[in-house]
């Protein structure tokens, strides 16, 4: 299990196994590639539906958007925690 909180503040728990997904995978290429309809896959395929609605409401301005910039900015440092957990979690203790 991963567990973090980012720079932001937004807490989030997850399976460190959800980085390993091939189609989380082609949603990063696509998003990587200028497809930037593709953060909402990468979105879902990495938190869930719930933990997703719960980083948009984070991110949530007063007018009721929801910033592209911001998701991304939060999606990048949570696949960090997933990657390091990834790791830890395969290493020998």
């Amino acid at each position: 299990m991963v567990k973090g909180t980012t720079k932001s503040g937004f807490k989030f728990s997850g399976d460190e196994n959800a980085v390993d997904n091939m189609e989380l995978i082609d949603a990063l290429a696509d998003l990587d590639s200028g497809n930037t309809l593709a953060i909402s896959q990468v979105c879902k395929l990495l938190l869930g539906d719930s933990t997703r609605k719960a980083l948009y409401d984070h991110v949530r301005t007063e007018d009721g958007r929801v910033p592209t910039e911001d998701v991304e900015r939060e999606l990048t440092e949570i696949i960090t925690f997933f990657q390091k957990g990834k790791k830890s979690s395969a290493s020998p203790t």
